[in-house]
């Protein structure tokens, strides 16, 4: 691998990154008017985004695993551009009719229908980027904790 693909994976982990943790209060503030701003909306919200993040690792895992690296970056690609097909990003208010005792359920369907594959797809972005490195021929290959930095550095921006 040519020493000017490091920074390509590094910049693209860092702003995948940066994407998820935007886009989580970004969203949560979106839905908030239509269920009255409750607690519970800003909490199902962050339980949505965490269970996402945990279902694009899984993806991620499971992938490369039956996959291998060489046919998996095709799915990925097909599961990036399916999520491109839907940008920009919109909650889709229109799912919520009236006041809501209890808005859990319909807060998670309108972030599923709203942001669910575009967040899944970059979600999954980080781990497959990392494993993919680490099959490279890079000196630092067998060692990409490097690119955690960057993942970490990215989500605190």
């Amino acid at each position: 691998m040519r020493l000017g693909l490091r920074p390509l994976f590094t910049l693209a982990i860092f702003l995948g990154s940066f994407l998820l943790f935007l886009v989580q209060p970004l969203a949560a503030k979106m839905i908030l008017p239509a269920f009255g701003g409750t607690p519970a909306v800003w909490n199902t919200s962050m339980v949505f985004f965490q269970g996402a993040l945990l279902l694009g690792y899984a993806y991620a895992h499971g992938s490369v695993a039956r996959l291998g690296v060489g046919r998996q970056p095709w799915l990925h690609l097909a599961l990036m551009l399916a999520a491109l097909l839907l940008l920009p990003i919109s909650v889709p208010i229109g799912l919520v009719a009236g006041g809501h005792a209890r808005p859990e359920l319909l807060v998670l369907l309108v972030l599923a229908a709203g942001v669910g594959l575009p967040y899944f797809a970059v979600s999954a972005g980080s781990p497959l980027l990392q494993r993919w490195f680490a099959e490279t021929d890079d000196p630092q290959a067998s060692d990409p904790y490097f690119l955690y930095r960057a993942s970490n550095f990215g989500s605190l921006l």
